[in-house]
Parts: C-alpha cells; structure tokens; sequence
C-alpha cells in the first residue's frame, strides 16, 4: 500500500514516536508498505513555525533529509493535485489537510491521519 502521511504523524514519527498509535507504528514500519511525504508537509511545518506556533518547531531541512534517510519518497504538488480540491466537500478550512486529501485522492495513496476531522473526508483516509 502507498501511504501519503499527515504532517503531525510525519512529525510526530520523527520527533515524539509515542504519541503515534500502535497501528499506524504497524503500518509505518511494514516493509510491505511505500511511505510518502508531500511538499505541502513542509510547507506547512515551515509556515506554522514562522508563526511560532510549539507543535511546529523542527528543522523543515532536517526532517525532509530524515524521512528521505528513512525510505521516504517525497511527493510534489501539483496542478492536478490543485484542481482536485474544488470537489472536497468544505469540512474545515486547512489548507494543507486539503492538498493532502487530494493528492491521496489523486494518486490513489491512502491518507494516514490522527484527525477526525481529515478522516471524515470521502477518500482514500485511513485514521490511526
């Protein structure tokens, strides 16, 4: 299975791994699964940061290189990825959530959330 990660998981596996559940552990460490991380993950640690918000404060440079290190493999935007959110249903207004459910929807990655909110969105989301 190709999984698109959310940016609190992918932070969260590289910085405070027990605030992951055991199931997304499970589905992170499967060999059997490919492991993404978009540009908007990055875009969105860099923009909140800036923003001095504390659940933000880590190295953008520094994880990109550590999830590239671990075996992840790093998913552009793009305008397709852009289009595709004018069919999403408006559940809140993140614009980075959004981006990431569409490219899951796009390429036909599934989404791996802690949000309730992500995983109420139709699509390929999967919450742990």
């Amino acid at each position: 299975m190709r999984l698109l990660l959310d940016t609190h998981l992918l932070v969260w596996s590289a910085y405070t791994p027990r605030k992951i559940s055991s199931s997304a552990r499970s589905l992170i460490n499967s060999t059997e699964n490919e492991l993404f991380f978009s540009a908007a993950n990055l875009w969105e640690i860099a923009i909140k940061q800036s923003l001095g918000r504390g659940d933000f404060q880590v190295d953008p440079h520094l994880l990109r290189r550590g999830l590239i290190d671990n075996g992840y493999s790093e998913l552009s935007v793009t305008s397709d990825h852009a289009i595709a959110i004018r069919t999403l249903p408006v559940l809140h207004k993140n614009p980075f959530d959004r981006i990431l459910i569409a490219q899951a929807i796009v390429e036909g990655f599934t989404l791996l959330t802690a949000d309730k909110i992500v995983a109420s969105y139709p699509g390929p989301i999967r919450r742990v």
